[in-house]
């Protein structure tokens, strides 16, 4: 009798659950409901402006400033929302570059982050085959340029939405430099900039378009710097320490390592400096490296394992050891709640759509990298919704964001189907029409989720307590950087 009973109980059990899971999947399937006339004249004016935003984006496209380094950049996006009614408060966090945009008052408060820095030797003009445009220049191969300026549109779309109909509430555009390696967003979350927001925003650059709950990597890095004698190599070895035996050491150590590391990890470096000449025993050199992991407490122990290994490194060649943190963040913590609102308002803008010249362009730049299953096609499909929430793949400073406030983020077809990011051809799409009719895709989905946000608040309350319930109550924020300044001359 107790037999069956149980197995009634489990037989009930899976009926409950798969009629749950049945409604869940319904709900998402079920068609958003239709746009007031207000939202629709929103999004009209979001297609009108297209034009006006590919040039803003363009133009920072061109600038292709490093990280820190943004000065115009970050001016050009600050005028733009300074003339459609925003406050602006500039170089916050100790940083030149980073600004916070606000508009309106009271609650929520919604956020949405920008980003524009560009990344080193990159350089490409906007055709599809290689050709450098600035030699030795730097280009935009994650398409921050597009971030910073969709990001822009969507905040002043809100605004003007906000204005038209007397809603309360709050929209603010974080302007966040130095993503690629300088970790901006962390300092801003130290200094307290987001403490107060309700809800925060992003989307990313991409070759496809998605709106998933999904994690990243957790990423510590830093500059190991071994200081060594000087000596002539061939007439005086003796009297010579060499740096570079230092670096080479610890870099054989690590490698070493490797092989004792939870396999999800990631550890990456380059030799940035060697010596100056094969007769002289080097008496400087250093090696830049990055640790990754889907979890933050795992970088930080890999990361001391590395520390360790490069002093053992300069034990064994008699050199000195100095190393710097340049850059830590967490990894992103997803918040479904948003996702799922916001996976909705992309399946309701839609894709991107090529015209016949975009296709000539898509089609000879697929010729030049391995497009694997990918069609053409692709960049007008909207990607089915996933919880991702173990991270892989790269690393982002959204992720200190997320720990702080109910972050959701997407990404738009702004690339060929295929293209991977930091490369080339993320640049030459970048700066052609393909990357600003995907640039609009992001700021009409990012708009629309801050306005379902606005008309009910409860949505940021439910978000909240998702957020509270995955770090725990007993969370408390360190950054994995310390306390260093913003290490502005990271990219001179």
């Amino acid at each position: 009798m107790r037999k069956i009973s149980i197995q009634i109980y489990f037989s009930l059990l899976l009926l409950l659950w798969g009629s749950e899971l049945y409604a869940q999947n319904a709900e998402k399937k079920k068609k958003p409901a239709p746009l007031t006339p207000k939202e629709q004249q929103m999004l009209t004016t979001l297609t009108e402006k297209e034009e006006q935003y590919a040039t803003l984006a363009k133009e920072i496209w061109s600038l292709a400033e490093l990280g820190y380094q943004e000065e115009k950049s970050a001016q050009r996006l600050q005028q733009t929302l300074q003339e459609a009614g925003f406050s602006i408060t500039p170089s916050v966090a100790q940083i030149p570059t980073a600004f916070v945009a606000s508009y309106g008052q009271g609650e929520p408060v919604i956020g949405i982050l920008a980003e524009f820095d560009a990344l080193p030797g990159l350089s490409q003009e906007a055709v599809p085959e290689r050709k450098i445009r600035v030699e030795g220049g730097a280009g935009h191969a994650c398409g921050h340029h597009l971030f910073g300026t969709a990001s822009v549109a969507a905040a002043i779309a809100v605004k003007d939405w906000l204005q038209n109909t007397g809603t309360t509430g709050t929209i603010r555009l974080y302007g966040t430099p130095a993503e690629e390696g300088g970790a901006g967003k962390v300092y801003m979350v130290r200094a307290g900039l987001f403490d107060d927001a309700d809800v925060m925003l992003h989307w990313h650059p991409s070759s496809k378009n998605t709106a998933n709950a999904a994690s990243s990597l957790a990423n510590k890095s830093a500059k190991f710097r071994f200081y060594g004698n000087a000596a002539h190599a061939s007439a005086a070895p003796e009297q010579g320490r060499s740096a570079l035996d230092g670096v080479e050491a610890m870099n054989m150590m690590v490698n070493m390592m490797r092989e004792h590391v939870p396999s999800e990890s990631r550890i990456h470096y380059v030799i940035t400096k060697g010596g100056e000449a094969p007769n002289i025993v080097p008496e400087f050199a250093e090696a830049f490296y990055y640790v990754r992991h889907p979890e933050m407490q795992m970088v930080k122990d890999i990361f001391d394992r590395v520390v360790k290994a490069a002093e053992g490194a300069a034990l064994g060649t008699d050199t000195r050891l100095e190393y710097e943190v340049i850059h830590g963040v967490y990894n992103v913590l997803p918040n479904e709640t948003l996702a799922a609102l916001m996976f909705k308002n992309l399946q309701r803008v839609g894709g991107v759509q090529y015209t016949p010249e975009e296709e000539a362009f898509a089609e000879k730049i697929r010729t030049t990298f391995d497009v694997g299953k990918t069609t053409i096609d692709a960049a007008n499909e909207v990607e089915p919704y996933k919880v991702e929430a173990k991270g892989s793949g790269g690393s982002t400073d959204v992720g200190d964001v997320s720990w702080m406030a109910p972050t959701a983020g997407m990404t738009a077809a702004t690339w060929v189907p295929g293209t991977y990011a930091h490369s080339w051809q993320a640049v030459a799409a970048g700066g052609t029409s393909i990357g600003s009719k995907g640039m609009m895709v992001a700021a009409k989905t990012l708009a629309l989720t801050a306005l379902d946000v606005f008309k009910d608040p409860s949505i940021a309350t439910q978000a909240q307590a998702e957020l509270l319930e995955k770090k725990g109550a007993d969370f408390k924020y360190e950054s994995l950087l310390g306390d260093r300044e913003p290490p502005l001359d990271y990219r001179k």
